[in-house]
């Protein structure tokens, strides 16, 4: 079976994993300090702080911009749950904005209707590698004085109009689970250019410790390992290969697939960079499961992302949520991933195709 999603580990992490073991300086160290400068450098930003994951890499995002109970936070709901879960973290109400069917990403024509006096922040998520219109939902945030955090999650090294995600906001959360375009095992990293921010979230990473022993506030321990940044050096500086092929499998794909019945690849909007930490496709939802079994059928692995749109979750249905996104509610019914990670040969691809040309064949 042909993996949906697979790390792509070499002896070069290995080797600089056994050398931080062999140092004695396992937790939050000087690896972790090489890590946020070359990172930092890498997006264009002045500051990067590491954390030990992408979820607390946005909470503490929340944190640093003193978010309280009762405050709103725009955002999609058609993504993974961690976005809106900080804000739930914080007793915050994340308001759920509908999603442009052709992206997945924010739609910015929504936003501005779902801003009252009560929301604090506007949290776009960049989808599968592909950025959110982001020169507009600045212009929105402007307007109405709102910062921007960016949830990078899944584009690392993407870019709109020239900028690399990451460094558009006045902050932004990235995530190096294993499945993400590049990895440190768990982890996460904050980049902004604001000095502020970016102390406040070294301290509240840190147990709201100023100096050793002095905590000036409530923080949290969400550090990053020596031997999680030990890992993460030699990914950042394979991202832009990893990238490379995600685009050129990317494009094999959709140039292979495109006149198969049933099927609507992805669209990547002009001028930007998609770095496709998914290849999602569109088909039939009333023959969803009949693709996806007969595309497993043949050796190809599949995903949802995703099922839902995240107000329907039990814990947001619970908690009384009751928001109605038609495109992310239909998009949810609609989508199929690919195999698109760095790893696949020539013949994976052709195996990927297919396997759709199989299913299409069988279903039309």
């Amino acid at each position: 079976m042909i993996p949906i999603a697979q790390p792509l580990i070499k002896e070069e992490e290995i080797q600089e994993v056994v050398k931080v073991l062999k140092s004695g300086f396992i937790a939050q160290g000087p690896k972790v300090a090489e890590f946020e400068e070359k990172f930092a450098e890498y997006i264009g930003t002045e500051h990067a702080i590491a954390t030990s994951s992408g979820t607390t890499a946005l909470h503490l995002s929340l944190l640093v911009l003193d978010i309280q109970p009762g405050d709103e936070i725009i955002t999609t709901p058609f993504t993974f749950a961690a976005t809106s879960n900080a804000a739930l973290f914080e007793g915050a109400k994340p308001v759920f904005v509908d999603i442009d069917p052709k992206t997945y990403n924010l739609d910015p024509e929504r936003i501005q209707e779902a801003i009252t006096s009560k929301t604090k922040a506007i949290m776009p998520v960049h989808l599968f590698g592909q950025s959110a219109e982001m020169d507009t939902i600045q212009e929105i945030a402007d307007n109405n004085h709102l910062p921007i955090i960016e949830d990078a999650a899944q584009a690392h090294g993407a870019t709109y109009h020239g900028k690399k995600i990451g460094s558009l906001g006045d902050m932004a959360a990235f995530s190096f689970y294993p499945t993400k375009n590049m990895t440190t095992s768990e982890g996460g990293m904050i980049t902004t250019d604001n000095s502020e921010f970016a102390e406040k979230a070294k301290i509240l990473r840190a147990h709201g410790e100023k100096e050793r022993y002095n905590h000036v506030i409530l923080g949290y321990n969400f550090r990053m390992t020596d031997i999680a940044a030990a890992i993460g050096l030699v990914q950042l500086k394979r991202l832009d290969g990893f990238n490379q092929k995600r685009i050129e499998n990317a494009e094999y794909l959709t140039e292979h697939i495109k006149e198969i019945e049933g099927i609507k690849p992805p669209y990547i909007k002009p001028e930007l960079v998609h770095v496709f930490h998914q290849y999602t496709i569109q088909v039939d939802p009333n023959l969803r499961d009949e693709w996806i079994k007969l595309i497993n059928e043949q050796g190809v692995g599949t995903g949802i992302h995703y099922p839902k749109a995240i107000y329907q979750q039990e814990l947001y249905r619970n908690l009384g949520f009751d928001a109605k996104c038609i495109e992310a509610e239909k998009a949810a019914k609609k989508v199929i991933s690919l195999p698109v990670h760095p790893q696949l040969k020539v013949e994976d691809l052709e195996k990927i195709v297919q396997s759709l040309d199989y299913a299409s064949n069988y279903l039309y």
